[in-house]
């Protein structure tokens, strides 16, 4: 055989045709990231915060004033689109002990086990509800509330209640840090200090970003 046929002969086992085509490198599946917030969809989950006996009915302990009727039916109407969105709805209720070091700066308030702690029977929980017990201002500070965000897939919270200044604004710079955003319903917050209440809708907006709804 001369080299040239040898040569020839290479050739055709390197380009032979009837050789099996080479199939391509598979394709590793999209990533999935677990960072909160980088997911092209939204899912949001309302926060009903502190609307309980004692910051929300006349004769409660913190009663919030003149305003809370009306912000009562904005939260009737945030949870009945929230549930008919499939959103999960959960409840942030304070539950203090009867010697709660936060009764030396507020009347005693929302003691365990009192009507006082209790969701107003306007704004009732569903069976399919979250309802989450706290004993300070945030209400991821000390509770399950991230983790049950996190467990349904939630990157956006929208928050109403009381008190705009306190447990609604502390609840949201929380839930920043953490980072989530964050929709505050502007007539469905409120505080029985309503110069406050003013200052810290433009806390939540300019300082912590959320969106005023």
């Amino acid at each position: 055989m001369t080299f040239a046929e040898g040569k020839e002969e290479d050739d055709t086992l390197i380009e032979n045709p009837s050789a099996p085509p080479t199939s391509p490198a598979p394709q590793r599946p999209a990533r999935t990231s677990f960072l909160i917030g980088t997911s092209p969809a939204t899912k949001r989950a309302l926060l009903c915060i502190d609307m309980i006996h004692d910051f929300a009915d006349p004769s409660g302990a913190l009663y919030c004033g003149p305003s809370m009727p009306a912000v009562i039916d904005v939260c009737k109407r945030e949870i009945e689109r929230a549930r008919r969105a499939g959103e999960p709805v959960v409840y942030l209720t304070d539950d203090h002990l009867p010697d709660d070091a936060e009764f030396k700066m507020f009347p005693p308030h929302a003691i365990h086990g009192t009507k006082g702690a209790q969701v107003i029977p306007a704004l009732a929980p569903s069976a399919s509800d979250v309802v989450i017990p706290k004993r300070r201002y945030s209400g991821f500070f000390g509770t399950d509330l991230d983790i049950t965000l996190r467990e349904r897939a939630v990157d956006t919270l929208r928050l109403v209640g009381d008190c705009t200044n306190i447990c609604v604004l502390y609840t949201a710079a929380d839930a920043r840090n953490l980072g989530y955003a964050v929709e505050v319903v502007r007539d469905g917050v409120t505080s029985f200090d309503l110069e406050a209440h003013a200052d810290a809708l433009r806390e939540l907006e300019k300082t912590l970003g959320a969106t005023l709804v």
